[in-house]
């Protein structure tokens, strides 16, 4: 059995399991998968498997999703899988490369990188974002990344090789495996036992994360100087 499916396993063994927005419900013939939100709903639209993706893709609003950790998750659908091979592809098309890098860190074996380690090795048009200030990427990681709104990952890297927390923004439940990131963005430092939660990690900033800094940068570059 991959290591994944292993861990995945243990995982769901309770009667039920989360991980972001998605609500993991076992069954006698196998697992319903939907959204956290939709539980207990009997008007729920039936999707196959392959499904997944198209459902990670857009939001209710039918807007695209470009963070697919964002709190975001388009509501109304159900997802039967027979197995854990099946859950497994369920959960990798709406929370694409998750549970590897949860995999790795249970084994102790994830390695994180420093978002000015990030920075600094960009190149092209994406160099500039090295320059951006300790303050700024306070702010800026403060608001991108919050749970409310912003992202659902536990974040695990640090802003530099000081091992400082990226922002003094984000409450300390942000860096913590075993707070459940969906329901902390609702009711601050709510928590669930964790053979309930499976936590989105975040290993080192997204690329997205990185754009972000990068338009900092050239927007302060950009405006005008005090007189």
């Amino acid at each position: 059995m991959k290591e994944s499916r292993r861990l995945l396993d243990s995982l769901v063994a309770e009667k039920f399991s989360r991980i972001g927005q998605l609500e993991i419900v076992s069954s006698e013939e196998g697992f319903v998968l939907c959204h956290r939100d939709d539980v207990g709903r009997n008007d729920l639209r039936d999707g196959e498997i392959d499904r997944a993706f198209e459902i990670a893709k857009f939001d209710d609003a039918g807007n695209y999703r470009p963070l697919k950790t964002a709190p975001n998750l388009q509501h109304g659908w159900k997802i039967f899988a027979r197995d854990l091979l099946q859950i497994e592809k369920v959960i990798d098309a709406i929370y694409p490369g998750r549970l590897a890098v949860l995999d790795a860190f249970k084994s102790g074996e994830l390695t994180t990188t420093s978002l000015r380690e990030t920075l600094n090795r960009q190149s092209g048009m994406y160099r500039v974002a090295a320059k951006i200030s300790d303050e700024q990427i306070d702010r800026l990681v403060g608001e991108f990344c919050r749970s409310e709104g912003g992202c659902l990952r536990t974040i695990l890297w640090k802003r530099d090789t000081c091992k400082k927390d990226p922002s003094s923004k984000l409450p300390p439940e942000k860096f913590d495996p075993a707070v459940d990131q969906y329901l902390s963005a609702k009711r601050p430092r709510s928590a669930t036992a964790a053979t309930e939660l499976i936590p989105l990690l975040c290993q080192e900033a997204c690329n997205l994360l990185v754009t972000a800094c990068r338009d900092t940068v050239k927007l302060q570059g950009a405006a005008p100087s005090a007189p």
